[in-house]
């Protein structure tokens, strides 16, 4: 699927991994992306793979064992390199063979899976990266077309009544319970579809972060189709 024009607020696309690593995150820009149209037949790779769970993690001796034509052979390559390319730069890139993320229903007024618009916090300064090699691809969204779930009047007041504890620790509370991470896209809001084979990097939640994290959400599958995602 076609991603729009890199002259969007919210991103910009490079034409290099180096580039993709090397580009400083600016303004309203905390999403990069390494626009590819790749060659080779990731359906086949898929196929070969075996679902174990929900969510499945291949290995490259998984990926080297597969028995595969010349477009799966080049589909394998392309994985492979990304994966080192990933590697060499001090990334810990994770690929996946994924069914559905499980979803989260404890309250009907919240959610805190990553179907929902959300951001990536981490304890340390560094970045998501993510491609979808096969399958339903993800969406980002602008920060100012979203708005945090708990600054929602009814959804804070139930979160007020969900919490037990003292006023001052409310808002420890909802961080320990990710309900800050987590937005709603406004109305006239346009997600960003990532497209298929396109290497993504997003800005995470941290303090000395200088843009705000990138607003993304997992896809719903298509039916009877596996993902194939890799993201670190």
């Amino acid at each position: 699927m076609k991603i729009p024009d890199s002259d969007h607020t919210c991103f910009e696309t490079v034409s290099s991994f180096s580039e993709l690593i090397d580009t400083d995150f600016h303004g309203t820009v905390n999403a990069l992306c390494w626009k590819r149209e790749l060659n080779g037949d990731f359906r086949e790779v898929v196929s070969q793979l075996q679902l174990e769970e929900n969510i499945t993690v291949i290995t490259s001796e998984d990926l080297s064992k597969l028995k595969l034509s010349e477009y799966g052979e080049t589909a394998r390559e392309i994985i492979l390199n990304d994966l080192r390319l990933l590697k060499d730069f001090g990334a810990s890139p994770t690929l996946n063979l994924l069914k559905n993320y499980e979803r989260d229903d404890e309250f009907d007024f919240i959610s805190t899976d990553v179907y929902s618009f959300h951001v990536d916090r981490s304890p340390v300064l560094t970045d998501t990266f993510l491609c979808t090699y096969h399958g339903a691809s993800s969406d980002i969204l602008p920060n100012d077309q979203a708005v945090q779930n708990i600054l929602i009047p009814e959804i804070r007041e139930k979160l007020k009544a969900l919490h037990e504890g003292p006023e001052n620790e409310f808002e420890t509370f909802l961080e320990e319970n990710f309900f800050d991470l987590h937005y709603q896209s406004k109305s006239d809001s346009q997600p960003i579809t990532l497209g298929q084979g396109n290497l993504w990097r997003l800005a995470v939640d941290h303090p000395e972060q200088k843009v705000l994290p990138s607003i993304h959400r997992a896809p719903v599958e298509n039916d009877g189709e596996y993902r194939l995602l890799l993201i670190c």
